[in-house]
C-alpha cells in the first residue's frame, strides 16, 4: 500500500519519478481529506481497513456489527468510504476491493439497508461483497425467501454472496487475512491502525513544507546579489549563516519525528519475533522510509549548495577586506609619493645636508609601516588567487598596483639618498675648501713680518707656506668644471653661486699665498739687512680661522702684509658687500610677497573657519533647540529637560545673530585686505562680550547635559542630523572659538609687522585677550560662596588669584589683639575696584565644570582705607595691604615676583584713580572759593632759596591760578614719559605721577611705606624722582635738551643711561634729558616736592602728599565724592 500522504508530498517537487508525480496528482483531486480530518468519523469503526488481502491480493474492507449503521449521515460515510479506499496503493485498488459485511446479530431489513446503501454509495471498484447473513431462524429464513424474491434489488457489478456462517467466509478470503472477530488471526487495532495513519500524514506534510522552506531558502541565497562593502557583506553573511542553521535545526526535527514513527511501526515484530506483518503495515514502513530518504537527499543537496554559497560569501568578504585595505594603502603611499616629490632641497650647507638625511631616514622609517603592510596586502591578494578565488581579474591588478608603488616608493626614497649623498659630499668638499683657506688666512695672518725680514726667517715662513700648500691637493676644489659636471644633478642656482663664491675664495686665497711666496722669496734673496717696517704685533692678530665665507675677509684684511697687499681683498669685500646689499634689495620684494601670501592664508583660515562656526550654530538651534519646541517631539523629552532650553543653551542665538548677520560680514568684507582684519574686532568688542554671559551659564548647562544626556530626544535629534559626536561637543564650541581667536590673531599680527593696521592687530588682539580673563574671571566669580552683598557693586572685577597670607595686626579697637601668623593662609584674592575679597578655596569632586573650585567668603576690605606696601624685606614675592592706617596689615606672598608686580600695580592704579577723584574735588572747591573769596597769600617759606623777584612772582602767579595748583595739574595735561621709564621701580615715578605713567608708590612716601620708616628716608646731596624748583638759567645745548628757566617747576622723573635724567616742566609742560652734573648745579639745594608742607602748597596737595589711602587725610569722604 501507499499511504495519501506521500502522493501529495510528491506535488513539491521532491519526487524524483515524473510518471508517479502527474498519477498521484491526477488522484490527488479523488482523495482530498486525511485521518486528522475524519478523526472523529474514524473512531465510530463502522467501517475499516485491517489489512487483509483476498486471494488475488484485493483488499479487504470490513463493515463490522454496528447496529446504529442506519443513523450514519450520509456525508461522514461518503468521507469514511473515501478514505479508506484511497489508502491502497493505486495497483491493489485496481483489483478491485471486497467487502465483508457482518449482520449475524441484525435484522433482515437491516442487513438490505445497509447493503443497498453500500452498494449505491461506495466509491472505489467492487470486486466482491460478502455477507454474513442474521444466524436466528427467523431472521434466517426470512433472509433466504427475501434474497430470492429481492434479488433484483441486488443486481450490481459485483456478485454478493449471501453467507450463512463464518466457516463459508473462510471459502472466499483465508483465515490469515481476516480478523479475530470474523475467526481469523489478522492482528488488528483499530485505535492503534488511527495513531500510525495520522503520524505518518503529519510527518508526510512537515517533510513537504520542510523542502518547501528549503527551496525557498536557496531560491533567496541564489538571487542574494553581493554587496559592495565590508559592512554589508559581513551583514548578509550573517544573516544567511542564521537563516542556514534555522533551516538545519528544522530539517533535524523531521528527520527526528521521521525515525519515531518508523520505530513505532516496528514495535510490534521487536516485541515478538513470531508476529505476522500484513500489507498495510508494510506498506507504512516503505512510506516513512522513502519520506526519510527524501529529506537525506534534500538536507545533502542543500548542504551542498550553502557550501559553496557560503564559500562565495566568504569569498566576497575576503575581496571587500582586500579592497578597502588597498583603498587605505593606496592613499597612503599616493601621499608618501607626493612628499618625496615635494621634497627637493638639496641644502644650503653641510649641517643642513646632515639635517635633510636624518629627516629623510625618519621619513623612510614612518613610511615602512605603510609600505610592509602594501607588500602584505599584494602577498594576501596572491594567496586569494592561488585559492581560485572568484574575482582573480579584479584582485590580480591591484596586486601588480601595490607592487609598483611600493617599488616607485623604494626607488624615489634611494634617488632621494643618493642626490643628498650627492649634496653630502659636495657640502664635505666646499666646507674642506673653506676650512682649508680659513687655515691658510690665519697662517698669513699669524706670520711675524718681523722674523721674515732675515733671511732664516723668510726661508723658514717659505717653508711653512709650502709645506701648508702641499695640503690642498686633499682639501680645495681643483676643477671647477669638474665640480659642475660631477654634480649637475643637484646643482641648483643657490648651490652653484655658493660653489663659485668657495671657488674664488679659494682662488683669492691662493693668489695672497702666492704674493706672500714671492715677497719671502725676494727677502730670503737679498743678502744685506733691510730695514725692518713697522708690523703689527701677532697678538692683535685673529687667533682662530673665521667658520664661514663670509667671515675670511675680515682676516684678510687684518693681515700683516703691506698695504698694496690688504688693498685688493678690501675691495672684493667691498664690492661683495654692495652686491649683497642688492640682494637684500631685491629680496625684501620677495619677502613682502611672502608675508602677503601668508596674511592671506591666515585670513582664509579665519573665514572658512568663521563660516563653518556658524553652520554649526544654525545646525544645533535648528537641529536640538528648535525641536524642544516641536509637539511632535514632546513625548522623547524627560521631565528634568522640560523647560530648560534657556539653561542648555544659554545665550547661543544671541551669539549666531551676531556672527551670521554682523561679524561675518565684516570679515568678508576684509578679504582683499587681511592685515586690516583687526579694525573689526575692534568696532565689534562691544559685542564679543555676550561670550561672558554664554560662559557663566555653562556650568548649569553642563550640568543639565549631564543628567539629561541618555533621553531619547537627543538621541532622536542626533540621528536626524547625523552627526557623531553629541551635543554637549557642540555647546562647547562658542567657548573653543572665541579662544581661536587671539591664536589667528597673533599669527597676522607676525606677519603684519611694518603694514598699515598692525596697531589695530596689537590692540584687538589685547581687546580679545582681555575678554578671555574677564571671562575668565567671572567664572571664578559666579563660584563665590558666603558673600551677603552684591558682587556687582564692588564695580568690575580686575584681578584674581591664589597668595599665602599673613596677618599682623598691630592696632586696631578689636578687643583682642591678634598675633601674626607664622603658618601662612591659603587664601584667593579678588580685586575689585571698590573692595579686594579674600576667599578660601575649596576644591569640588566631580566632572567638567562641577570639578571647577568653589570660593568661601572669609572678608573684605574696602579699597577706600586701603594702603600698599610694595616690597617687603626678605622676599621679592610679598608685599602688604593694610587697612585703617595700619590697623589690620595683610602680609601677601605670590607665586611670581611677576605676579606680584601686576598685582601691585592693578592696586596702585585703584588708588591713583581714587587720588585723582580727591584732587578734582579738591580743585572744584577751590575753582568756588576763587569765585567767592581771594586765596591766601603765599607762605613765606619759599621752596627756592636765593631765587630773584622773578622766580618768586613767577610761583605766586602759578599759586595764585587755581587751574595751575601744582596738585591740581590733571593726567591728561602731562606728556608721556619715554617707554623705558615705564615700569614699577622706585626711581620712575614720583608721588603725583598720573596713572597712565604707571602711578605712584606708596611705597616711596614717607608717612605710607614700611620701607621709608625702616630706612630712615634719604639722604643729603641724592638726587632721587620728584618735583623741583629751577635755580638757575640753563639754555637747550641739543635737540632732545630741554631748557630751563631760574623759578621753573620741574619734575625729575627717571635716570636714564650715560649719567642723564628724564625732566619734565610744569609750567610749558615740555620734556627732556638733561646732564646729571648740570641738574644737580641747576636744582642747586632745593627740596623735592614730595617734602613740601602743608602750608607750601595747596590743601589737596598736602592731603595726597601725606598718605596713600584717600580715607586718611582727603577732605571729602569718598563716599560723598561718588555721589
Amino acid at each position: 500500500m501507499r499511504p495519501r500522504g506521500e502522493r501529495a508530498l510528491g506535488c513539491c517537487g521532491l519526487c524524483t519519478c515524473p510518471a508517479a508525480a502527474g498519477d498521484e496528482i491526477m488522484h490527488q483531486d479523488i482523495v482530498p481529506l486525511c485521518a486528522a480530518d475524519i478523526q472523529e468519523q474514524l473512531k465510530k469503526r463502522f467501517a475499516y481497513l485491517s489489512g487483509g488481502r483476498g486471494q488475488d491480493g484485493s483488499p479487504v474492507i470490513t463493515f463490522p456489527d454496528y447496529p446504529a449503521f442506519s443513523e450514519i449521515p450520509d456525508k461522514e460515510f461518503q468521507n469514511v468510504m473515501t478514505y479508506l479506499t484511497s489508502i491502497p496503493s493505486l495497483q491493489d485498488a485496481g483489483i478491485g476491493f471486497i467487502l465483508v459485511i457482518d449482520r449475524r446479530q441484525d435484522r433482515w431489513t437491516s442487513v438490505k439497508a445497509s447493503v443497498l446503501r453500500i452498494a449505491a454509495s461506495f466509491p472505489a471498484n467492487l470486486q466482491l461483497v460478502l455477507v454474513l447473513r442474521p444466524t436466528g431462524f427467523f431472521q434466517r429464513t426470512l433472509s433466504d425467501i427475501a434474497f430470492k424474491f429481492n434479488r433484483d434489488d441486488f443486481k450490481m457489478k459485483v456478485p454478493v454472496m449471501m453467507l450463512s456462517s463464518v466457516p463459508e467466509l473462510h471459502g472466499y478470503i483465508d483465515k490469515s487475512q481476516l480478523t479475530e472477530d470474523l475467526g481469523g488471526t489478522l492482528d488488528y487495532c483499530h485505535s492503534r491502525w488511527l495513531c500510525h495513519r495520522t503520524a505518518i500524514e503529519s510527518f508526510a506534510l512537515m517533510v513537504k513544507q520542510t523542502a518547501q522552506m528549503l527551496q525557498t531558502f536557496g531560491t533567496e541565497l541564489a538571487e542574494t546579489e553581493l554587496p559592495n562593502d565590508v559592512q554589508s557583506t559581513s551583514l548578509v553573511l550573517s544573516v544567511h549563516t542564521e537563516k542556514k542553521a534555522k533551516a538545519k535545526e528544522d530539517l533535524q526535527l523531521a528527520l527526528k519525528e521521521g525515525n519515531g514513527i518508523l520505530e513505532s511501526l516496528r514495535e510490534p515484530l521487536a516485541e515478538s519475533t513470531s508476529h505476522s506483518v500484513n500489507q498495510d503495515q508494510l506498506d507504512n514502513q516503505a512510506t516513512v522510509q522513502r519520506l526519510l530518504a527524501q529529506l537525506n537527499e534534500t538536507e545533502a543537496a542543500f548542504d551542498e549548495f550553502w557550501a559553496k554559497h557560503q564559500q562565495k560569501l566568504e569569498q566576497c568578504l575576503q575581496l571587500r577586506h582586500f579592497e578597502q585595505g588597498f583603498r587605505e594603502v593606496k592613499t597612503t603611499l599616493d601621499s608618501m609619493s607626493q612628499k618625496i616629490a615635494a621634497f627637493t632641497d638639496v641644502g644650503n650647507s653641510l649641517a643642513h645636508v646632515q639635517h635633510l638625511l636624518k629627516d629623510l631616514t625618519s621619513f623612510e622609517e614612518k613610511s615602512s609601516v605603510a609600505v610592509d603592510r602594501a607588500r602584505a596586502l599584494s602577498l594576501e591578494g596572491q594567496q586569494l588567487i592561488e585559492n581560485k578565488h572568484y574575482a582573480v581579474d579584479s584582485i590580480h591588478p591591484k596586486c601588480e598596483e601595490l607592487q609598483h608603488l611600493c617599488d616607485h616608493f623604494a626607488t624615489e626614497i634611494t634617488r632621494r639618498r643618493g642626490l643628498l649623498s650627492k649634496s653630502l659630499e659636495l657640502h664635505s668638499l666646499l666646507e674642506m675648501s673653506m676650512k682649508w683657506c680659513d687655515e691658510g688666512i690665519f697662517l698669513l695672518a699669524s706670520q711675524p713680518v718681523d722674523k721674515c725680514q732675515s733671511q732664516d726667517g723668510a726661508e723658514a715662513a717659505l717653508q711653512e707656506i709650502e709645506k701648508f700648500l702641499e695640503t690642498g691637493a686633499e682639501n680645495k676644489i681643483q676643477e671647477l668644471n669638474k665640480i659642475y659636471k660631477e654634480y649637475e644633478c643637484i646643482l641648483n642656482q643657490d648651490l652653484l653661486e655658493h660653489v663659485q663664491k668657495v671657488f674664488q675664495k679659494q682662488e683669492s686665497t691662493e693668489e695672497m699665498f702666492h704674493r706672500r711666496q714671492a715677497s719671502l722669496k725676494k727677502l730670503a734673496a737679498k743678502q744685506t739687512r733691510p730695514v725692518q717696517p713697522v708690523a703689527p704685533r701677532p697678538e692683535a692678530l685673529t687667533k682662530s680661522p673665521s667658520p664661514s665665507p663670509g667671515s675670511w675677509r675680515s682676516s684678510e684684511s687684518s693681515s700683516s702684509e703691506g698695504s698694496a697687499l690688504r688693498r685688493g681683498p678690501y675691495r672684493r669685500a667691498k664690492s661683495e658687500m654692495s652686491e649683497s646689499r642688492q640682494g637684500r634689495t631685491s629680496s625684501t620684494g620677495d619677502e613682502e610677497e611672502s608675508l602677503a601670501i601668508l596674511r592671506r592664508h591666515v585670513m582664509n583660515e579665519l573665514l572658512d573657519t568663521e563660516r563653518a562656526y556658524v553652520e554649526e550654530l544654525l545646525c544645533v538651534l535648528e537641529g536640538y533647540a528648535a525641536e524642544m519646541d516641536n509637539p511632535l517631539m514632546a513625548h522623547l523629552i524627560s521631565t528634568g529637560l522640560q523647560n530648560k532650553k534657556s539653561i542648555l543653551f544659554g545665550n547661543m542665538e544671541e551669539i549666531y545673530h551676531f556672527h551670521n548677520r554682523i561679524f561675518l560680514r565684516d570679515l568678508e568684507s576684509c578679504i582683499d585686505c587681511p592685515e586690516l582684519v583687526g579694525r573689526c574686532f575692534l568696532e565689534r568688542m562691544e559685542e564679543f562680550q555676550i561670550y561672558e554671559k554664554y560662559c557663566q551659564n555653562k556650568p548649569r548647562s553642563e550640568s543639565l547635559w549631564r543628567q539629561c544626556s541618555d533621553c531619547p530626544f537627543f538621541q532622536e535629534c542626533q540621528k536626524k542630523l547625523d552627526h557623531k559626536l553629541s551635543l554637549d561637543s557642540y555647546l562647547l564650541k562658542p567657548v573653543q572659538r572665541i579662544t581661536k581667536y587671539q591664536l589667528l590673531l597673533k599669527e597676522m599680527l607676525k606677519y603684519s609687522k611694518n603694514c598699515e593696521g598692525a596697531e589695530d592687530l596689537q590692540e584687538a588682539l589685547s581687546s580679545i585677550l582681555g575678554i578671555l580673563k574677564a571671562v575668565n574671571d567671572s567664572m571664578h566669580l559666579i563660584a563665590i560662596t558666603g558673600y551677603d552683598g552684591n558682587l556687582s557693586d564692588l564695580g568690575k572685577l580686575l584681578m584674581q588669584g591664589s597668595f599665602s597670607v599673613w596677618t599682623d595686626h598691630k592696632k586696631g579697637h578689636t578687643k583682642v589683639k591678634e598675633l601674626a601668623r607664622f603658618k601662612p593662609m591659603q587664601r584667593h584674592l579678588f580685586l575689585h575696584e571698590k573692595a579686594v575679597l579674600f576667599c578660601k578655596k575649596r576644591e569640588e569632586n566631580g566632572e567638567g565644570y562641577e570639578k571647577a573650585p568653589s570660593y568661601s567668603y572669609k572678608q573684605s576690605l574696602n579699597m577706600t582705607a586701603v594702603g600698599i606696601t610694595e616690597n617687603v624685606k626678605g622676599d621679592a614675592k610679598k608685599f602688604e595691604i593694610w587697612y585703617n592706617a595700619r590697623e589690620e596689615v595683610y602680609i601677601i606672598q605670590a607665586p611670581t615676583p611677576e605676579i606680584k608686580a601686576a598685582w601691585v600695580n592693578e592696586i596702585r592704579k585703584v588708588l591713583t584713580s581714587q587720588l585723582q577723584a580727591c584732587r578734582e574735588a579738591s580743585q572744584h572747591r577751590a575753582l568756588e572759593q576763587s569765585h567767592s573769596l581771594p586765596l591766601p597769600a603765599p607762605s613765606s617759606t619759599s621752596p627756592t632759596k636765593g631765587g630773584n623777584s622773578r622766580n618768586v612772582k613767577k610761583l605766586e602767579d602759578r599759586k595764585t591760578d587755581p587751574l595751575s595748583l601744582e596738585g591740581y595739574v590733571s593726567s591728561s595735561s602731562l606728556p608721556k614719559p619715554p617707554e623705558k621709564g615705564k615700569g614699577w621701580s622706585k626711581t620712575s615715578h614720583s608721588l603725583e605721577a598720573p596713572e597712565e605713567d604707571g602711578g605712584w608708590s606708596s611705597a616711596e612716601e614717607l608717612i605710607n611705606s614700611s620701607d621709608a620708616e625702616e630706612d630712615g628716608g634719604l639722604g643729603p646731596g641724592k638726587l632721587v624722582p620728584g618735583k623741583y624748583t629751577v635755580v638757575m638759567d640753563d639754555e637747550k645745548e641739543g635737540p632732545d635738551t630741554l631748557a630751563m628757566r631760574t623759578g621753573d617747576m620741574v619734575e625729575v622723573v627717571e635716570e636714564g643711561a650715560e649719567g642723564l635724567w628724564y625732566v619734565r616742566d610744569l609750567t610749558s609742560s615740555k620734556e627732556g634729558w638733561v646732564p646729571a652734573s648740570s641738574l644737580s648745579t641747576l636744582l642747586g639745594k632745593s627740596s623735592s616736592a614730595q617734602c613740601l608742607s602743608s602750608s607750601d602748597s595747596s590743601p589737596g596737595s598736602a592731603v595726597l602728599s601725606t598718605s596713600s589711602s584717600c580715607s586718611e587725610g582727603c577732605p571729602t569722604p569718598f563716599s560723598e565724592l561718588q555721589g
